[in-house]
């Protein structure tokens, strides 16, 4: 037999096979319309207790925030860690870090009222050592690397070029916007 003709066969097997499972198993699975009541309808109503909406109370206002950031960091398939330690503040930075661990990197989120006020700490800084102009790093032996989008600087500290950029691709694609899915 040829390739193409052993393919369409296969093909047209899982079809049966699939059909056959799915009939089976909307035949063999109970109508659950009937027992869950719409949500908001109330149990007086339904009989059945009523089930309460989920509620997204991340906002979506074009500037980022805590819950966002780690949202998305965890969407993007990195495994976040919040570092509870106290967090020291940064030099050239007016405010204090949040710190999340992503596997063997760290990352340093300095959220901002708006972008005009990270702009004004991050015009002040040397980007290479992510610092005042004329210090050293204080970063240790891991190279930094800022990120900025919206409100938000970031530096993430990685040996992995992979892991940084990953860590540039989420938070500069920018924070969750009005109207988008929750």
């Amino acid at each position: 037999m040829r390739h193409s003709a052993v393919a369409s066969i296969m093909a047209c097997v899982a079809f049966a096979a699939g059909c056959t499972s799915s009939a089976r198993d909307s035949a063999s699975s109970p109508d659950t319309s009937a027992v869950a009541p719409p949500i908001g309808t109330s149990a007086a109503n339904s009989g059945v207790p009523a089930r309460s909406a989920v509620v997204d109370a991340c906002p979506h206002d074009g500037k980022w925030a805590l819950c966002s950031v780690e949202r998305r960091l965890r969407q993007s398939g990195f495994v976040v860690k919040k570092v509870d330690s106290a967090t020291v503040k940064r030099a050239g930075f007016s405010i204090k870090p949040v710190v999340f661990s992503l596997g063997q990197s760290r990352l340093e989120v300095f959220l901002y009222a708006d972008s005009a006020s990270m702009m004004k700490d991050v015009a002040k800084l040397d980007t290479l050592v992510v610092g005042p102009r004329g210090t050293p790093s204080q970063w240790g032996e891991t190279p930094p690397v800022l990120i900025r989008s919206a409100n938000l600087a970031a530096v993430i500290l990685s040996l992995s070029p992979r892991q940084v950029e990953r860590a540039i691709l989420v938070l500069t694609a920018g924070p969750p916007q009005p109207g988008s899915p929750r």
